[in-house]
């Protein structure tokens, strides 16, 4: 009970962060940079207080895939901080939520999966949820359409993908240790690239944007990373699908009855297509692995 709440609470701590993005006064690529980098301190942090040693062997031996993954990461926040100031919170949490759709069309190329009959209806049905919530965008009076904002969640949806089939080729490290190395990694890189796009004007920083941003790099990377690590080891592959769609859903309910987000029918149907279709699919990979499993043994 107490590694499900943690993963809840993680989940539900992820699903609070766009409310906060859309607040700060700066640009994606610092917003990213600096919860990278106040995520990557506090992490480190924690590993001193526990006397944890970062098993530096193995992350030579992982290198190139910490590398490609890091950059993947660092990337894909930049991406969905885009989507979040570009559209609704709903349509860029959705479109982000297309990542296991990627995962699962990939799987069989990256991880040499089998796609069965379910998995592709699943996907037909994802694309068509997704038709439905681009079908519904238009552009705003400020010129920035929300296609745009939908536009950049789904390549950080695809970035995200990107970032899970790469981890599952990391070898024989913790949880902990690879976020905090990525974590490192994207950071070091991002400085070059926000000081080359942006200036220096990260030092200019808001008052007001100082406890938000605080707050994303302390409570929504380091010490969620935390409790989702602290708890993932310790739950069923079933538990941890079902329990996983409290971050959108946390989103959604923000979007809508405290951002005042409008939501339409059609986009609300297009919600239920995509995130059912994953739900149902990655159960589905779940009772797979099972039987595989139990095959196994037999």
């Amino acid at each position: 009970m107490k590694a499900k709440f943690q993963f809840t609470l993680s989940m539900i701590i992820f699903g609070t962060i766009g409310v906060f993005v859309k607040y700060i006064d700066l640009s994606s690529s610092e917003i990213a940079l600096l919860r990278g980098l106040i995520g990557c301190l506090f992490l480190m942090t924690v590993i001193i207080i526990m006397k944890k040693k970062i098993p530096w062997a193995l992350v030579k031996v992982n290198a190139v895939l910490l590398f490609v993954s890091s950059i993947a990461l660092g990337a894909n926040w930049i991406f969905f901080f885009e989507a979040i100031k570009h559209t609704t919170l709903s349509n860029a949490v959705l479109s982000y939520y297309f990542a296991p759709v990627f995962v699962t069309i990939l799987s069989p190329i990256v991880l040499k999966e089998k796609l069965s009959a379910e998995k592709i209806i699943c996907i037909g049905i994802a694309m068509l949820g997704m038709l439905f919530i681009v079908g519904n965008g238009k552009i705003s009076t400020s010129g920035a359409g929300d296609l745009i904002g939908i536009g950049y969640g789904l390549v950080a949806a695809a970035l995200y993908a990107s970032l899970m089939l790469t981890n599952k080729f990391i070898k024989n490290m913790d949880g902990r240790d690879t976020t905090l190395i990525q974590l490192g990694i994207a950071s070091t890189f991002l400085m070059p690239y926000v000081f080359l796009t942006e200036g220096f004007g990260l030092f200019d920083i808001s008052s007001s944007s100082i406890p938000l941003i605080l707050i994303i790099g302390i409570v929504h990377t380091g010490f969620a990373y935390l409790l989702f690590f602290s708890s993932i080891q310790k739950l069923k592959g079933q538990s941890i699908a079902a329990l996983s769609y409290a971050d959108p859903l946390t989103s959604l309910v923000i979007s809508v009855l405290i951002l005042f987000e409008p939501m339409t029918a059609i986009q609300f149907v297009g919600g239920v297509l995509l995130l059912g279709s994953t739900f149902v699919s990655e159960n589905q990979s779940i009772k797979f692995a099972r039987r595989k499993i139990n095959y196994m043994q037999e």
